[in-house]
């Protein structure tokens, strides 16, 4: 289930043949489909790999399925092929993440070495969406009171600047900063600072307001 696939979405069936057959012979898993609502209805979309998508295809285009799977937050990369370069088309598709945007009939060698930047790219997001959702599951361990005193922690104050804020004695401020450091198991107020800018959350002020 984690092995990374290539999907083909092409209302051609000889361009899928085609495709799938240089792809399974660079040693890669593929699955094809012919239309863009056959791909959105089958349950390929929480699974590793990159989508290798036409341009022009009926009910459902390219660029139409990109704007779909954005909105399901879809972290697959998108290769694009069409029979017509189109400049409007490729700054578009490229500006909203896609990787590539070749056109048809593809250099065989050219497309493997994008899909191989895919995979790898889809590597890396998943491996930043899973520590993201890692920090996030610890956060979510937090008290109301912990998670406060975090947020003034990285402003970089001292538990005595703290404790005069939040009208709490020093010696709380300082349980409550090391049950924060204990339950999302790092040692350094700076660690703190990166964990908490990965996951989005801001510093309850900043030191000189």
């Amino acid at each position: 289930m984690n092995e990374q696939t290539v999907f083909i979405v092409d209302d051609d069936s000889s361009v899928r043949k085609g495709l799938a057959r240089l792809i399974r012979a660079a040693g890669l898993n593929v699955e094809s489909f012919a239309s863009a609502r056959e791909f959105l209805d089958s349950c390929c979309l929480e699974r590793p790999g990159c989508i290798i998508l036409d341009v022009k295809m009926p009910e459902m285009t390219g660029p139409e399925l990109q704007e779909e799977l954005g909105k399901t937050q879809n972290y697959l990369p998108i290769i694009f092929l069409s029979a017509h370069g189109d400049v409007s088309i490729t700054a578009q598709t490229m500006k909203k993440g896609a990787v590539d945007f070749l056109t048809k009939p593809v250099d065989g060698n050219y497309l493997i070495k994008a899909i191989h930047i895919s995979l790898e790219k889809d590597r890396i997001n998943r491996n930043i969406n899973l520590k993201r959702a890692i920090i996030n599951e610890k956060m979510n361990t937090l008290t109301a009171r912990e998670y406060e005193v975090m947020t003034y922690v990285i402003t970089g104050m001292l538990n005595k600047q703290i404790a005069g804020d939040l009208n709490i004695s020093d010696e709380t401020v300082k349980i409550h900063r090391g049950r924060v450091m204990h339950k999302l198991g790092i040692v350094s107020a700076a660690e703190l600072v990166r964990h908490c800018e990965f996951v989005g959350i801001a510093p309850a002020k900043e030191l000189n307001k």
